[in-house]
């Protein structure tokens, strides 16, 4: 059975991650678990669109600004928030962007969701090697 308990929301800062943030807190009341937004407000992700979320959810969201490229950082949030579900919405999704800079939609398309892939990975991992059965990961592309 899944936990579903504390949810790595990525990229819920663009379009698509703030609405289904802003549903699943507000508009599911019987859900009791918490939400950490990680987004690095890049062109497409704008803060104020989850304005005064974590005042009327106190405990249940968190917001941390960075990068799913960072391996590192990414470690640390599964660990102090004990993520047993993600959700990953960060990605470059403008076409005209990636006519103009492709590298960057490789950067976070292919090499931030292999970050994120193996971080889950590694914290999921059982004391006999396996992955956990209760986690979730869900990509959006």
């Amino acid at each position: 059975m899944r936990k579903l308990t504390n949810i790595l929301v990525t990229g819920g800062c663009g379009f698509i991650g703030c609405n289904f943030i802003r549903m699943l807190l507000e508009h599911t009341p019987e859900w009791k678990g918490r939400i950490v937004n990680l987004d690095a407000l890049t062109y497409a992700g704008n803060a104020g669109s989850l304005a005064g979320i974590a005042e009327r959810h106190t405990g249940r969201y968190v917001f941390v600004h960075g990068d799913i490229r960072d391996k590192t950082g990414l470690q640390k949030i599964f660990k102090e928030y004990d993520i047993d579900t993600v959700v990953n919405f960060a990605a470059e999704s403008h076409v005209d962007r990636s006519i103009l800079g492709p590298e960057a939609f490789i950067q976070t398309n292919v090499n931030g969701t292999f970050a994120l892939l193996e971080a889950a990975r590694e914290y999921w991992r059982t004391a006999d090697g396996e992955v956990r059965e209760d986690a979730l990961f869900h990509h959006i592309s």
